[in-house]
């Protein structure tokens, strides 16, 4: 499952931006060690790996939602899915919480302090490239504008059928029975890409982070007979690449 779950990231639609000058695959990488590492208790390294996904982007936050949860429903003891017995010091638990957030607040007070603004310098850079969270008002108007006029309501159906594509996959991840630290990292990677006002041609790259939600389609790749398995991956990666080239010559995604 794990590797299908690999294939099935790396031939995304998107998956043309991981040869370009984005952070998607490296916070990628420390969110899905950082998150193995809190699954299997080993909290400091959790901790670590968090604060540099949060030196890596703002997202980082999802890695240490979820860690927070997670040690928190381990310090209360009400966690009764995990399989992993919860023998890790407190102290461990306690340290990996307090590693885990220094990474994104230290990015936010060195750009204060290199904006000379203090506190409010990220807030600042951030209001100039117009990014903030609307709780997805910005983004819910930019879809039914596509509706206004033909032949733009078919990209508008797509979006709609993307956006319905990612909750559904969310629901069948919590239907399965997912961790908690994946859960709560997946939503909160979800609710920041979908629910942001900034550029909206961004959001399928803001939502390559949420790996988590391929799992289920990796679980059912990974019954299939190679024979099967084989084309179906095949055909993906010639539909993603054909739709990198597009995107790369045109205007860019719906």
């Amino acid at each position: 499952v794990g590797l299908c779950a690999v294939l099935l990231w790396a031939v995304l639609p998107v998956g043309i931006v991981q040869s370009m000058a984005y952070t998607e695959s490296l916070f990628t990488a420390l969110a899905a060690w950082a998150l193995y590492a809190v699954l299997t208790d080993r909290w400091i390294l959790a901790g670590t790996l968090a604060s540099l996904a949060g030196l890596t982007r703002p997202v980082g936050l999802a890695v240490v939602a979820a860690l927070w949860a997670t040690a928190l429903v381990h310090s209360w003891g009400r966690d009764r899915s995990s399989p992993q017995p919860d023998g890790a010091p407190a102290w461990r638990r306690a340290l990996g919480m307090l590693l885990a957030p220094l990474g994104a607040a230290g990015y936010v007070l060195w750009v204060g302090h290199h904006t000379g603004k203090g506190l409010f310098g990220y807030l600042d850079v951030q209001a100039g490239w117009r990014n903030g969270f609307d709780g997805g008002y910005a983004f819910a108007r930019f879809v039914a504008d596509k509706f206004t006029s033909f032949p733009s309501a078919l990209a508008g159906a797509g979006l709609v059928v993307g956006v319905a594509l990612v909750v559904w996959l969310y629901v069948v991840c919590v239907r399965q029975g997912q961790p908690l630290p994946l859960l709560v990292y997946t939503g909160v990677v979800v609710a920041l890409a979908l629910c942001a006002s900034s550029y909206f041609g961004s959001k399928p790259r803001l939502l390559m982070p949420a790996f988590p939600l391929l799992l289920p389609l990796a679980t059912a790749l990974a019954r299939l007979r190679p024979a099967r398995s084989v084309p179906v991956v095949a055909g993906i990666a010639v539909a993603s690449a054909l739709y990198g080239a597009f995107w790369l010559n045109g205007s860019g995604p719906p």
